[in-house]
């Protein structure tokens, strides 16, 4: 299944998507679930049989909202593939390099990633979001993606500036409107194996990053185990799995996204997340 959140005609809803058409499963099943998260709790019970009810929307109609618009946390991993260690000159470590982002800075696909007044280094960061589908504290790595809900692409745009203002990152990941998270979640199911999927990063249709999911430092399940030992991971949330090498930041001269430029990031099988950076208003 495929599986977003958006907004008709002013109104909060979730779904499923198949092909150009939305299916408003949230309206549907409104008096067993809240939201698209409370679904996900429940092991998304009843959601496939609900879509023969739901009404159907072009996509083209609907505004795309971040998958999770209220994730009880997103956790980032940094420095998760090689060539991205080895371009910012940061030294090999033993545990995956976690930092937060809020779910206020998130934005939807097809919506403005916002650069904002205080800065222009504004940089893309190609992603696999992993979204958590049971709650669990000390999970293992044999269990660990028992506790996967879905998968969807992840934009972590970074104000970089402000992320080198001091040792943490936080300040510069979470300026409002600048994760971009969609244009879906895909259960695991129906996308399959991971490894040899490839992650792209496009600015004006010119390639940026390219990686395979396998050349990740730190694997997903390994991420899982790491996050639910400091934190219970909840049903909803979200761990953004890292970026590959080829940040603007490290390109000579330094490559910001500026106002008009379109960047997208595609997951092989997953997706395309399309945004166009605005100045903030």
């Amino acid at each position: 299944m495929k599986l977003t959140t958006v907004a008709i005609d002013g109104r909060t809803t979730w779904g499923l998507v198949e092909g150009e058409t939305f299916f408003d499963v949230g309206a549907a099943l409104k008096s067993r679930y809240a939201d698209l998260r409370a679904a996900i709790g429940a092991g998304l019970s009843g959601v496939a049989d609900a879509r023969s009810g739901a009404a159907a929307t072009p996509t083209s109609k609907v505004t795309f909202l971040p998958v999770i618009p209220n994730p009880d946390k997103i956790l980032c991993v940094g420095l998760n593939y090689e060539t991205h260690r080895k371009e910012t000159g940061r030294a090999e470590v033993a545990h995956p390099t976690i930092f937060p982002r809020y779910a206020n800075s998130q934005t939807g696909h097809l919506q403005p990633i916002v650069r904002p007044r205080v800065s222009t280094d504004l940089d893309f960061e190609g992603e696999l979001a992993v979204i958590i589908g049971k709650a669990g504290r000390y999970i293992s790595r044999a269990d660990a993606m028992t506790h996967v809900a879905g998968y969807a692409c992840y934009n972590d745009g970074s104000v970089r500036d402000f992320q080198r203002h001091t040792s943490q990152f936080t300040p510069g990941k979470n300026f409002a409107d600048t994760g971009a998270f969609g244009p879906w979640m895909m259960t695991p199911d129906e996308l399959g194996p991971l490894d040899k999927l490839r992650l792209q990063t496009r600015l004006n249709g010119e390639v940026m990053q390219e990686a395979r999911i396998e050349q990740m430092i730190f694997d997903i399940p390994r991420q899982i185990e790491y996050c639910s030992t400091f934190t219970r991971l909840e049903p909803g949330d979200v761990i953004v799995s890292g970026t590959p090498g080829g940040v603007g930041s490290r390109r000579e001269p330094p490559l910001w996204m500026k106002p008009g430029d379109v960047v997208e990031i595609e997951v092989e099988r997953l997706g395309v997340l399309r945004n166009v950076v605005a100045d903030e208003t």
